[in-house]
Protein backbone atom coordinates (compact mmCIF):
# COMPACT_ATOMS: atom_id res chain seq x y z
CA UNK A 1 0.00 0.00 0.00
CA UNK A 2 1.37 3.41 -0.98
CA UNK A 3 1.43 5.72 2.05
CA UNK A 4 1.72 9.51 1.90
CA UNK A 5 0.92 12.39 4.24
CA UNK A 6 -0.41 15.89 3.59
CA UNK A 7 1.64 17.86 6.11
CA UNK A 8 -0.56 20.55 7.70
CA UNK A 9 0.59 20.49 11.34
CA UNK A 10 -2.30 19.36 13.56
CA UNK A 11 -4.52 18.97 10.49
CA UNK A 12 -2.19 16.60 8.66
CA UNK A 13 -3.82 13.54 7.17
CA UNK A 14 -2.90 10.28 5.44
CA UNK A 15 -3.32 9.28 1.82
CA UNK A 16 -3.44 5.53 1.33
CA UNK A 17 -3.37 3.97 -2.14
CA UNK A 18 -4.26 0.29 -2.27
CA UNK A 19 -4.16 -2.14 -5.19
CA UNK A 20 -4.00 -5.69 -3.87
CA UNK A 21 -5.44 -4.90 -0.43
CA UNK A 22 -9.16 -4.99 0.38
CA UNK A 23 -11.19 -1.80 0.43
CA UNK A 24 -11.78 -2.34 4.14
CA UNK A 25 -8.03 -2.39 4.82
CA UNK A 26 -7.42 0.80 2.83
CA UNK A 27 -10.23 2.56 4.71
CA UNK A 28 -8.72 1.33 7.97
CA UNK A 29 -5.30 2.68 7.02
CA UNK A 30 -6.81 6.06 6.12
CA UNK A 31 -8.35 6.40 9.58
CA UNK A 32 -12.00 5.49 8.94
CA UNK A 33 -11.76 2.49 11.25
CA UNK A 34 -10.67 4.67 14.17
CA UNK A 35 -13.62 7.01 13.58
CA UNK A 36 -16.07 4.11 13.63
CA UNK A 37 -14.59 2.43 16.70
CA UNK A 38 -14.84 5.70 18.59
CA UNK A 39 -18.62 5.34 18.54
CA UNK A 40 -19.18 8.49 16.45
CA UNK A 41 -22.13 8.41 14.04
CA UNK A 42 -21.14 8.35 10.41
CA UNK A 43 -22.69 8.29 6.97
CA UNK A 44 -21.64 8.04 3.33
CA UNK A 45 -22.56 9.71 0.06
CA UNK A 46 -21.97 7.25 -2.79
CA UNK A 47 -21.87 7.65 -6.55
CA UNK A 48 -24.68 5.60 -8.10
CA UNK A 49 -22.33 3.96 -10.63
CA UNK A 50 -20.02 2.83 -7.82
CA UNK A 51 -22.98 1.43 -5.91
CA UNK A 52 -24.07 -0.47 -9.02
CA UNK A 53 -20.68 -2.04 -9.76
CA UNK A 54 -19.26 -2.44 -6.27
CA UNK A 55 -22.32 -2.70 -4.03
CA UNK A 56 -21.24 -5.96 -2.40
CA UNK A 57 -17.75 -4.60 -1.70
CA UNK A 58 -19.21 -1.44 -0.17
CA UNK A 59 -21.63 -3.46 1.97
CA UNK A 60 -18.76 -5.58 3.27
CA UNK A 61 -16.49 -2.61 3.98
CA UNK A 62 -19.10 -0.21 5.39
CA UNK A 63 -21.45 -2.55 7.20
CA UNK A 64 -24.50 -0.69 8.48
CA UNK A 65 -23.14 2.80 7.79
CA UNK A 66 -26.07 4.80 6.30
CA UNK A 67 -25.58 5.60 2.60
CA UNK A 68 -27.10 8.21 0.30
CA UNK A 69 -26.72 7.32 -3.38
CA UNK A 70 -26.50 10.14 -5.94
CA UNK A 71 -25.71 10.26 -9.62
CA UNK A 72 -22.25 11.53 -10.44
CA UNK A 73 -21.69 14.14 -13.13
CA UNK A 74 -21.70 17.91 -13.11
CA UNK A 75 -25.52 18.10 -13.08
CA UNK A 76 -25.39 16.91 -9.46
CA UNK A 77 -22.85 19.51 -8.38
CA UNK A 78 -25.20 22.30 -7.34
CA UNK A 79 -26.94 23.83 -4.36
CA UNK A 80 -30.05 21.69 -4.79
CA UNK A 81 -28.04 18.50 -4.32
CA UNK A 82 -26.14 20.10 -1.46
CA UNK A 83 -29.46 20.57 0.32
CA UNK A 84 -30.31 16.93 -0.35
CA UNK A 85 -27.09 15.80 1.33
CA UNK A 86 -27.65 18.14 4.28
CA UNK A 87 -31.18 16.82 4.77
CA UNK A 88 -29.79 13.27 4.72
CA UNK A 89 -27.20 14.10 7.40
CA UNK A 90 -29.86 15.71 9.55
CA UNK A 91 -32.28 12.80 9.12
CA UNK A 92 -29.53 10.38 10.21
CA UNK A 93 -29.00 12.42 13.34
CA UNK A 94 -25.34 13.26 12.77
CA UNK A 95 -23.97 15.59 15.42
CA UNK A 96 -20.88 17.79 15.23
CA UNK A 97 -18.84 14.76 16.29
CA UNK A 98 -20.10 12.86 13.23
CA UNK A 99 -18.22 12.07 10.04
CA UNK A 100 -19.01 11.65 6.36
CA UNK A 101 -17.46 9.47 3.65
CA UNK A 102 -17.44 10.84 0.10
CA UNK A 103 -17.32 7.76 -2.16
CA UNK A 104 -17.17 8.67 -5.83
CA UNK A 105 -15.50 10.86 -8.40
CA UNK A 106 -14.68 14.53 -8.24
CA UNK A 107 -18.30 15.66 -8.25
CA UNK A 108 -19.31 13.51 -5.26
CA UNK A 109 -16.11 14.44 -3.45
CA UNK A 110 -16.63 18.18 -3.97
CA UNK A 111 -20.35 18.02 -3.19
CA UNK A 112 -20.11 15.85 -0.07
CA UNK A 113 -17.05 17.74 1.12
CA UNK A 114 -18.91 21.05 0.81
CA UNK A 115 -21.88 19.61 2.69
CA UNK A 116 -19.51 18.47 5.45
CA UNK A 117 -18.00 21.96 5.57
CA UNK A 118 -21.34 23.69 6.17
CA UNK A 119 -23.36 21.08 8.12
CA UNK A 120 -23.41 22.22 11.76
CA UNK A 121 -20.59 24.57 10.74
CA UNK A 122 -18.35 21.68 9.86
CA UNK A 123 -17.95 17.95 10.48
CA UNK A 124 -15.13 15.56 9.63
CA UNK A 125 -15.12 13.81 6.27
CA UNK A 126 -13.03 11.26 4.41
CA UNK A 127 -12.39 11.12 0.69
CA UNK A 128 -12.79 7.73 -1.00
CA UNK A 129 -12.07 8.58 -4.65
CA UNK A 130 -13.30 6.10 -7.26
CA UNK A 131 -12.15 7.75 -10.51
CA UNK A 132 -8.62 8.38 -11.73
CA UNK A 133 -9.22 12.14 -11.79
CA UNK A 134 -10.37 12.15 -8.17
CA UNK A 135 -7.53 9.89 -7.04
CA UNK A 136 -4.77 12.04 -8.50
CA UNK A 137 -6.28 15.45 -7.89
CA UNK A 138 -9.64 16.46 -6.46
CA UNK A 139 -9.67 14.19 -3.38
CA UNK A 140 -6.51 15.83 -2.02
CA UNK A 141 -6.21 19.38 -0.77
CA UNK A 142 -9.48 20.31 0.89
CA UNK A 143 -11.13 22.36 -1.85
CA UNK A 144 -14.86 21.67 -1.78
CA UNK A 145 -17.70 23.34 -3.64
CA UNK A 146 -20.47 23.39 -6.19
CA UNK A 147 -21.31 25.23 -9.39
CA UNK A 148 -23.62 28.15 -10.10
CA UNK A 149 -25.26 28.69 -13.47
CA UNK A 150 -22.84 31.59 -13.97
CA UNK A 151 -19.66 29.67 -13.28
CA UNK A 152 -17.87 26.59 -12.00
CA UNK A 153 -16.93 26.16 -8.33
CA UNK A 154 -18.13 29.66 -7.40
CA UNK A 155 -19.57 28.43 -4.08
CA UNK A 156 -17.32 26.46 -1.79
CA UNK A 157 -15.15 26.18 1.29
CA UNK A 158 -11.74 24.93 2.33
CA UNK A 159 -12.07 21.85 4.52
CA UNK A 160 -9.28 19.30 4.60
CA UNK A 161 -10.40 15.65 4.79
CA UNK A 162 -9.34 13.53 7.73
CA UNK A 163 -7.96 10.95 5.33
CA UNK A 164 -7.95 9.78 1.70
CA UNK A 165 -8.48 6.12 0.79
CA UNK A 166 -7.80 5.41 -2.90
CA UNK A 167 -8.59 1.81 -3.87
CA UNK A 168 -7.40 1.17 -7.43
CA UNK A 169 -9.80 -1.74 -8.20
CA UNK A 170 -12.57 0.87 -8.45
CA UNK A 171 -10.92 1.91 -11.73
CA UNK A 172 -11.56 -1.48 -13.36
CA UNK A 173 -15.24 -0.62 -13.90
CA UNK A 174 -14.57 2.97 -14.95
CA UNK A 175 -15.66 3.72 -18.55
CA UNK A 176 -12.74 4.26 -20.91
CA UNK A 177 -13.77 7.87 -21.48
CA UNK A 178 -13.73 8.57 -17.73
CA UNK A 179 -10.31 6.96 -17.31
CA UNK A 180 -8.92 9.08 -20.16
CA UNK A 181 -10.39 12.19 -18.53
CA UNK A 182 -8.35 11.45 -15.41
CA UNK A 183 -5.20 11.29 -17.49
CA UNK A 184 -5.60 15.01 -18.25
CA UNK A 185 -4.86 15.78 -14.60
CA UNK A 186 -1.94 13.35 -14.61
CA UNK A 187 -0.50 15.16 -17.63
CA UNK A 188 -1.08 18.46 -15.83
CA UNK A 189 1.19 17.36 -12.99
CA UNK A 190 3.88 16.45 -15.47
CA UNK A 191 3.63 19.84 -17.16
CA UNK A 192 3.57 21.98 -14.03
CA UNK A 193 6.38 20.43 -12.05
CA UNK A 194 7.48 16.90 -12.94
CA UNK A 195 9.18 16.68 -16.32
CA UNK A 196 10.18 13.08 -15.59
CA UNK A 197 6.52 12.13 -15.26
CA UNK A 198 5.68 13.96 -18.47
CA UNK A 199 8.45 12.15 -20.35
CA UNK A 200 7.21 8.82 -18.96
CA UNK A 201 3.69 9.54 -20.18
CA UNK A 202 5.01 10.79 -23.51
CA UNK A 203 7.02 7.62 -24.17
CA UNK A 204 5.03 4.95 -22.38
CA UNK A 205 1.88 4.76 -24.46
CA UNK A 206 -1.72 4.92 -23.37
CA UNK A 207 -2.43 3.66 -19.85
CA UNK A 208 -5.37 1.52 -18.71
CA UNK A 209 -6.84 0.60 -15.34
CA UNK A 210 -4.72 -2.53 -14.95
CA UNK A 211 -1.43 -0.95 -15.98
CA UNK A 212 1.48 -1.88 -13.72
CA UNK A 213 2.86 1.68 -13.32
CA UNK A 214 -0.54 3.13 -12.34
CA UNK A 215 -0.19 2.92 -8.54
CA UNK A 216 3.16 4.69 -8.72
CA UNK A 217 1.77 7.37 -11.02
CA UNK A 218 -1.18 8.03 -8.72
CA UNK A 219 1.18 8.30 -5.75
CA UNK A 220 3.48 10.61 -7.68
CA UNK A 221 0.65 13.02 -8.50
CA UNK A 222 -0.68 12.92 -4.92
CA UNK A 223 2.79 13.57 -3.54
CA UNK A 224 3.22 16.62 -5.77
CA UNK A 225 -0.19 18.01 -4.82
CA UNK A 226 0.44 17.34 -1.13
CA UNK A 227 3.65 19.38 -1.32
CA UNK A 228 1.90 22.29 -3.03
CA UNK A 229 -1.06 22.25 -0.63
CA UNK A 230 1.21 22.10 2.42
CA UNK A 231 3.05 25.20 1.19
CA UNK A 232 -0.02 27.23 0.13
CA UNK A 233 -3.16 25.68 1.59
CA UNK A 234 -5.65 28.42 0.68
CA UNK A 235 -4.04 29.73 -2.51
CA UNK A 236 -2.75 32.98 -1.02
CA UNK A 237 0.81 32.93 -2.35
CA UNK A 238 1.64 35.99 -4.44
CA UNK A 239 3.64 33.88 -6.89
CA UNK A 240 3.06 30.30 -7.96
CA UNK A 241 1.78 28.22 -5.06
CA UNK A 242 -1.53 26.43 -5.23
CA UNK A 243 -2.67 28.48 -8.23
CA UNK A 244 -0.27 26.39 -10.34
CA UNK A 245 -2.70 23.49 -9.96
CA UNK A 246 -5.04 25.43 -12.25
CA UNK A 247 -2.83 24.92 -15.30
CA UNK A 248 -5.24 24.74 -18.24
CA UNK A 249 -8.27 25.21 -15.99
CA UNK A 250 -9.19 28.80 -16.88
CA UNK A 251 -9.80 27.60 -20.43
CA UNK A 252 -11.38 24.38 -19.21
CA UNK A 253 -13.92 26.02 -16.92
CA UNK A 254 -14.93 28.38 -19.72
CA UNK A 255 -15.60 25.39 -21.99
CA UNK A 256 -17.69 23.61 -19.34
CA UNK A 257 -19.72 26.71 -18.51
CA UNK A 258 -20.36 27.70 -22.12
CA UNK A 259 -21.11 24.23 -23.46
CA UNK A 260 -23.27 23.38 -20.46
CA UNK A 261 -22.02 21.29 -17.53
CA UNK A 262 -21.72 17.65 -18.50
CA UNK A 263 -21.26 18.20 -22.25
CA UNK A 264 -17.53 17.78 -21.71
CA UNK A 265 -16.12 15.73 -18.87
CA UNK A 266 -13.98 17.94 -16.67
CA UNK A 267 -10.82 16.12 -17.74
CA UNK A 268 -11.71 16.51 -21.40
CA UNK A 269 -12.06 20.26 -20.94
CA UNK A 270 -8.77 20.33 -19.01
CA UNK A 271 -7.05 18.46 -21.86
CA UNK A 272 -8.10 21.15 -24.34
CA UNK A 273 -7.11 23.79 -21.79
CA UNK A 274 -3.61 22.33 -21.47
CA UNK A 275 -3.16 22.52 -25.24
CA UNK A 276 -4.46 26.09 -25.33
CA UNK A 277 -2.28 27.21 -22.43
CA UNK A 278 0.82 25.75 -24.05
CA UNK A 279 -0.01 27.33 -27.41
CA UNK A 280 -0.73 30.74 -25.85
CA UNK A 281 2.48 30.57 -23.81
CA UNK A 282 4.53 29.78 -26.88
CA UNK A 283 2.87 32.42 -29.05
CA UNK A 284 3.44 35.11 -26.40
CA UNK A 285 7.10 34.19 -26.03
CA UNK A 286 6.80 32.62 -22.58
CA UNK A 287 7.42 28.98 -23.45
CA UNK A 288 10.25 27.10 -25.07
CA UNK A 289 9.63 26.33 -28.75
CA UNK A 290 8.02 22.93 -29.20
CA UNK A 291 6.22 22.93 -25.85
CA UNK A 292 2.80 23.29 -27.50
CA UNK A 293 3.33 20.54 -30.07
CA UNK A 294 4.62 18.08 -27.49
CA UNK A 295 1.78 18.89 -25.11
CA UNK A 296 -0.80 18.38 -27.85
CA UNK A 297 0.79 15.09 -28.93
CA UNK A 298 0.81 13.77 -25.36
CA UNK A 299 -2.82 14.76 -24.79
CA UNK A 300 -3.90 13.06 -28.02
CA UNK A 301 -1.79 10.02 -27.19
CA UNK A 302 -3.84 9.38 -24.07
CA UNK A 303 -7.17 9.47 -25.87
CA UNK A 304 -8.13 13.05 -25.06
CA UNK A 305 -9.47 15.89 -27.23
CA UNK A 306 -7.09 18.65 -28.28
CA UNK A 307 -9.72 21.11 -29.56
CA UNK A 308 -13.45 21.76 -29.28
CA UNK A 309 -15.67 19.04 -30.70
CA UNK A 310 -18.06 21.62 -32.13
CA UNK A 311 -18.00 25.44 -32.19
CA UNK A 312 -18.91 27.48 -29.11
CA UNK A 313 -19.46 31.26 -29.20
CA UNK A 314 -16.15 33.06 -28.78
CA UNK A 315 -17.78 35.93 -26.87
CA UNK A 316 -19.36 33.52 -24.37
CA UNK A 317 -16.05 31.73 -23.80
CA UNK A 318 -14.23 35.01 -23.16
CA UNK A 319 -16.99 36.17 -20.80
CA UNK A 320 -16.74 32.92 -18.85
CA UNK A 321 -12.96 33.33 -18.52
CA UNK A 322 -13.47 36.76 -16.95
CA UNK A 323 -15.51 35.15 -14.15
CA UNK A 324 -12.65 32.84 -13.23
CA UNK A 325 -11.76 32.75 -9.52
CA UNK A 326 -8.17 33.80 -10.26
CA UNK A 327 -9.18 37.16 -11.78
CA UNK A 328 -7.62 40.04 -9.82
CA UNK A 329 -8.51 43.70 -10.35
CA UNK A 330 -10.39 42.63 -13.48
CA UNK A 331 -7.22 41.21 -15.03
CA UNK A 332 -6.99 37.61 -16.17
CA UNK A 333 -4.42 35.48 -14.39
CA UNK A 334 -3.41 32.41 -16.37
CA UNK A 335 -1.23 29.46 -15.46
CA UNK A 336 1.08 28.85 -18.39
CA UNK A 337 3.91 26.38 -19.03
CA UNK A 338 7.37 27.80 -19.64
CA UNK A 339 8.75 24.39 -20.52
CA UNK A 340 7.81 20.78 -19.94
CA UNK A 341 7.76 20.54 -16.14
CA UNK A 342 7.85 24.29 -15.40
CA UNK A 343 4.77 26.53 -15.09
CA UNK A 344 4.09 30.08 -13.91
CA UNK A 345 1.10 32.25 -13.03
CA UNK A 346 0.99 35.33 -15.27
CA UNK A 347 -1.26 38.36 -15.64
CA UNK A 348 -2.43 38.75 -19.23
CA UNK A 349 -1.89 42.21 -20.69
CA UNK A 350 -4.65 44.02 -22.59
CA UNK A 351 -3.20 43.11 -25.98
CA UNK A 352 -2.80 39.51 -24.88
CA UNK A 353 -6.43 39.36 -23.75
CA UNK A 354 -7.44 40.48 -27.23
CA UNK A 355 -5.28 37.68 -28.62
CA UNK A 356 -7.34 35.14 -26.66
CA UNK A 357 -10.31 35.54 -29.01
CA UNK A 358 -8.16 34.46 -31.94
CA UNK A 359 -6.75 31.60 -29.89
CA UNK A 360 -10.25 30.29 -29.14
CA UNK A 361 -11.08 30.34 -32.83
CA UNK A 362 -7.90 28.41 -33.60
CA UNK A 363 -9.20 25.74 -31.23
CA UNK A 364 -12.64 25.51 -32.82
CA UNK A 365 -14.70 28.38 -31.40
CA UNK A 366 -16.72 30.71 -33.60
CA UNK A 367 -19.44 33.33 -33.60
CA UNK A 368 -21.93 30.77 -34.91
CA UNK A 369 -21.26 28.23 -32.21
CA UNK A 370 -24.06 26.90 -30.04
CA UNK A 371 -23.57 27.60 -26.38
CA UNK A 372 -25.70 28.96 -23.57
CA UNK A 373 -26.56 32.02 -25.64
CA UNK A 374 -27.26 29.97 -28.79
Amino acid sequence: MEALTVALADRSYPIRIGQEESLASVLEAAGVGDARRSGRRGAAVVDAAVEEHHGATLASALGDLPRLTLRGGESSKDLAHTEQVLDFLSAEGLERSGFLLAIGGGVIGDLAGFAAAVYLRGIDYYQVPTTLLAMVDSSVGGKTGVNLASGKNLVGAFLQPRGVAAWLPFLRTLPEREFAAGMAEVLKYGLLGDSGLFHQLERGGRLHAGAGPLAGIVARCCRRKAEIVAADEQETAREGGRALLNLGHTFAHAIENTAGYGTYLHGEAVAIGLCMAARFAEETGRARAGTADRTTAAVAGHGLPTRLRSPLPTADLLAAMRKDKKVRDRRLRLVLPEDLGVARVVVAGEEEEERLGTLWEEFGAGDHGIGKSG
